[in-house]
């Protein structure tokens, strides 16, 4: 049966007294092409960014498939962007966690394809997420790169012959700071056509742009991938400007890691992407949990090839991998030279894994290969089921978002991790949503996830006085045995990063409580997907159709009518 809003409202009606209104869906995008003459990088492609970008040089190692295999890309191309289509916005360059503890940050964004705006509001653009800011009734033509910042004076202060246009402070005076831990920036008009600028601490984040003095830069390709991101060339970025230059990366990358809990001694696996050996020895790895930063007695990584670094071996001293997960940073001899890994808490292998788009997914592996390609990621008992990511604008489409995650034991599972010394719910990364500590997910059973809100003009559009679980439940006849839970956050439009993890460990830091994560299943769903478009609008949801390994792959989904509340 075909779900529709008459339905809602029909349902709803009977329960409470009807006001009428249209939903404004949150959508996020990276910057498409402009015209065919155009330089801005097409976020579906999985070719590399060149020179026009603002590359020192030479391509990022992970955007292509690193280990050498060929493979055919699961995206499509985005179709040129015309001088007479509705702007397409991007986002170049990002100030978060500025040195010492400054004030100052600020983003820079710009019109990536489409038509000049002849007046901001007239095209409703803002900035939404981890802050918000409503542009003036100015115009804004492309070519022009465009500074909101939060803290004018002190802008300003830093960068004294800065030329171009200053917006700000932002809107909302009691978050005046873009949290050093990551968020994402969505530059948004008309609630279309925007793009979701990712920025974050964690690797495989540049390191030198958390509270190092440099700011990220786009690199192109999707801008909610952490790879399409570089450290600027320049301290302090150079904003205002466009087609800065970035800090290369290392050819060499971190691939595998086995921790020493499996009762042998702990090993880290390299992989070299480049044409050349390359010969590593005095080259550091630093362990950030343990604060520790060993040198590399000896090793050459063959071109295209691998090399396994024994634990105690290859090091000035012995490498201590936790089983409870961490952050690990190798550095060569040049600046911005570093690959970097996050470990989830396993006591198994975790590494990176190549996609069929040229990107790369991390997380646990199904098995250890040291020396060769890696295995599968390895998926854990709670996965995602179905993703409605972009509700439909036809009368018979769900007109809300929603998600469902499915247990896939013959147990009941708590979603919240109870012992004394973590106390901690399980949690949905890019949803904002962190179980209660009541939450259990029963044996086989589907858990539906909507969102906490609806704005009050989609409340007005459905009809409603009232939202909630009891609302859905009614509307679209949601069986008893089906939990329901509300999230605060926002599913993109385009394209995001959705995990489940569950809490194992903590650890005090000088900057807070560190949470270390198992991770049961993640994917990074993209509206450029080959085969699922239809699930960007037209009325379609993700739908998981394999459940061997984590989400990352367009193979793992298929675009279908939602099956809402329903296995």
């Amino acid at each position: 049966m075909k779900l529709n809003k008459k339905l809602l409202v029909a349902t709803a009606v009977s329960a409470m007294m009807m006001v009428a209104c249209s939903e404004d869906s949150k959508s996020s995008t990276e910057p498409e092409n402009e015209t065919p003459s155009s330089e801005v990088q097409d976020p579906t492609s999985s070719a590399e960014p060149g020179s026009a970008t603002g590359s020192s040089g030479s391509a990022p190692a992970t955007s292509s498939n690193s280990t050498g295999t060929s493979s055919e890309s699961s995206l499509i191309s985005s179709s040129s962007v015309a001088n007479t289509d509705p702007p397409v916005m991007g986002c170049s360059e990002i100030m978060y966690n500025a040195p010492d503890g400054s004030a100052l940050e600020w983003v820079e964004i710009y019109i990536a394809g489409g038509k000049d705006m002849d007046n901001m509001q007239n095209f409703l653009l803002h900035l939404s997420g981890a802050i918000d800011y409503t542009f003036p009734a100015e115009p804004l033509k492309k070519g022009e790169y465009i500074v909101v910042a939060n803290d004018l004076a002190k802008f300003k202060e830093t960068y004294p012959d800065f030329k171009g246009r200053l917006f700000g402070p932002w809107d909302d005076a009691a978050n005046m700071k873009l949290p050093n831990e990551g968020d994402v920036v969505n530059v948004k008009i008309d609630g279309e056509g925007d793009v979701s600028c990712a920025f974050g601490n964690e690797p495989p984040w540049p390191s030198l742009a958390d509270g190092k003095g440099r700011t990220l830069v786009y690199k192109g390709g999707n801008a909610a991938q952490p790879l399409s991101w570089g450290a600027s060339k320049k301290n302090l970025g150079n904003p205002g400007v466009g087609g800065d230059e970035w800090l290369d990366g290392s050819k060499i990358r971190i691939n595998e890691v086995m921790p020493n809990a499996t009762g042998k001694n702990a090993w880290i696996e390299l992989y070299n992407a480049g044409d050349a050996d390359a010969d590593i020895t005095g080259w550091k790895l630093k362990v950030k949990r343990r604060n520790q930063e060993l040198n590399i007695t000896s090793g050459v990584v063959p071109a295209k090839g691998f090399l396994v670094l024994d634990a105690v071996e290859n090091f000035d001293e012995e490498l201590v991998v936790s089983n409870q997960g961490g952050e690990f940073y190798l550095y060569g001899p040049g600046e911005g030279e570093e690959s970097s890994i996050w470990l989830p808490a396993y006591e198994g292998p975790s590494g990176l894994v190549d996609l069929k788009d040229g990107s790369t997914a991390q997380g646990p592996l199904a098995s250890a290969t040291p020396g060769a390609a890696n295995a599968a990621l390895k998926i854990g008992s709670v996965y995602i089921n179905e993703i409605y990511y972009h509700p439909g604008s036809n009368a018979n489409d769900i007109p809300f978002e929603f998600m469902e995650i499915v247990n896939s034991t013959d147990k009941d599972v708590s979603l919240y991790s109870s012992a004394t010394n973590l106390s901690k719910g399980w949690k949905v990364e890019g949803i904002n949503l962190e179980f209660a500590s009541s939450a259990v997910i029963k044996a086989g059973a589907l858990m539906l996830l909507i969102p906490e809100t609806l704005d009050p003009a989609d409340m007005l559009n459905l009809g409603l006085t009232e939202w909630g679980p009891n609302v859905v439940r009614s509307a679209y006849s949601i069986p008893a045995s089906v939990d329901i839970v509300t999230y605060k956050g926002k599913l993109s439009n385009r394209s995001e990063t959705i995990a489940v993890k569950e809490p194992f460990a903590k650890e005090d830091t000088k900057d807070g409580v560190q949470y270390f994560y198992i991770w049961h299943d993640a994917t990074l769903y993209s509206d450029a997907w080959a085969g699922l478009v239809d699930a960007d609008g037209a009325g379609f949801s993700l739908q998981r159709v394999d459940k061997t390994t984590m989400g990352y792959e367009a193979k793992a989904w298929k675009a279908a009518a939602p099956t809402i509340g329903k296995i």
